[in-house]
């Protein structure tokens, strides 16, 4: 089974949020049942990496209620993040989860390696991009099709960024006057 890097900048910065993607589960605070991956284990490695972009909050979560965290790639800046080794198979489910649909399809991420981005769809985590390679494998990550400046802007619930502050913490060591200055100065906070 080929192994990615896949690459949180939100919530599941935050590894016991990123838990309920693997095992399935209902966060506390969240208002959504995931059903997991069909691999379960947990990632081989986490470490903290920087994207090149900007993170920003938009449309409205169905899971937290206000803004969620997206990313622009295109945009300039750099955004800490952090990146869980897991197999491509988990990344697909992970992905799906995302996206709203059941888990269980395996995604070809060779055009996404190849092109640095891929839209699977019109809508929020449907377009998934590829950040470089770490250790020699993908670094990969999805968000919307949309331009910051192209975003119905929105700002994240106390709930939602709770696990973003605790991610930051973790994956980067932050203190929380750093991680305050960072969150209330993206684009929708």
């Amino acid at each position: 089974m080929a192994r990615v890097w896949y690459v949180a900048y939100g919530s599941n910065m935050h590894a016991e949020r990123f838990g309920y993607y693997l095992r399935g589960g209902r966060p506390p605070g969240g208002a959504r049942l995931y059903p997991g991956c069909r691999d379960t284990r947990e990632p081989e490695r986490r470490v903290p990496v920087m994207l090149p972009g900007q993170l920003y909050f938009a449309e409205e979560s169905a899971v937290w209620t206000g803004g969620m965290a997206f990313y622009d790639p295109t945009a300039t800046g750099v955004i800490p993040a952090r990146a869980y080794l897991v197999t491509s198979r988990q990344f697909a489910d992970v992905a799906a989860q995302e996206m709203h649909r059941e888990p269980g399809t395996d995604l070809d991420i060779a055009e996404v390696i190849d092109r640095g981005t891929v839209q699977l769809g019109p809508g929020r985590y449907e377009t998934l991009v590829c950040s470089g390679r770490l250790d020699g494998l993908p670094l990969l990550t999805f968000t919307a099709p949309w331009r910051i400046e192209e975003a119905a802007l929105n700002p994240p619930s106390p709930a939602y960024l709770r696990h973003l502050a605790a991610g930051l913490a973790e994956a980067h060591g932050w203190s929380a006057e750093r991680i305050d200055e960072y969150l209330s100065t993206r684009a929708g906070a």
